[in-house]
């Protein structure tokens, strides 16, 4: 409590800084001015995710995973800035294609064991959790990951596949749900997406949609 306070009373000497670049913030913005400015919004176009003799997983994000974008997707997973899914649940809503989000249950990307002890939270989760309290549709934390825990980062689209096999599937006395909207920070190759609807799919899932808050260029 008294931390909150002095906090609050320092605020006017020190406000909040940018997540990108460091610069003054507004006290309810993450980004300056110039770094909002500077967003890559992509169009409300989504693109199909492939695998082969799987059915296309159509995917979508407001965002090109770069700038302001990228500081908060990383401020959100590996500073522990967890307020900040508030704001990347309230862009994702705002552009989203029509239809997207009209009905379906939102079923946030698991995160390992290991890694979840380690970082508290799984950013996925929480995004999942303030894009449900934006839209209505309702959270269906029903995934999880399974075997060794390894990164992703560095592989390329068919090693992330092949790690991914078998190791995301439906939690043990969970429902998948027959509409299923896969919810993640960043989409990069699309091989964690596909792992995550080939699991539901297996478990009774009709319909696999796919958002994420940004995308690599490119994807």
């Amino acid at each position: 409590m008294v931390g909150a306070l002095v906090r609050k009373a320092l605020a006017p000497l020190a406000p909040p800084a940018c997540f990108a670049c460091g610069a003054s913030a507004g006290a309810a913005a993450p980004l300056c001015s110039s770094c909002r400015g500077g967003l890559g919004w992509l169009s409300d176009e989504v693109v199909e995710l492939e695998s082969r003799g799987e059915r296309p997983v159509e995917a979508w994000a407001p965002l090109a995973y770069r700038g302001g974008a990228r500081a908060l997707a990383r401020a959100l997973k590996f500073r522990g800035a967890v307020a900040l899914a508030e704001t990347m649940a309230a862009q994702i809503a705002a552009s989203a294609p029509a239809g997207l989000l009209d009905h379906g249950e939102l079923v946030p990307v698991p995160l390992h064991p290991a890694r979840r002890r380690r970082r508290g939270f799984n950013q996925a989760e929480r995004l999942a959790c303030a894009l449900a309290q934006r839209t209505g549709l309702a959270l269906a934390d029903c995934l999880e990951r399974a075997g060794p825990r390894g990164t992703q980062m560095g592989r390329d689209r068919d090693q992330r596949l092949a790690a991914l096999a078998g190791a995301v599937r439906v939690r043990r006395g969970a429902s998948a749900p027959r509409e299923a909207i896969v919810v993640d920070d960043v989409l990069t190759t699309g091989a964690t997406m596909l792992a995550c609807s080939r699991a539901l799919c297996s478990a009774g899932s009709e319909r696999v949609a796919a958002v994420a808050y940004a995308r690599t260029p490119g994807r």
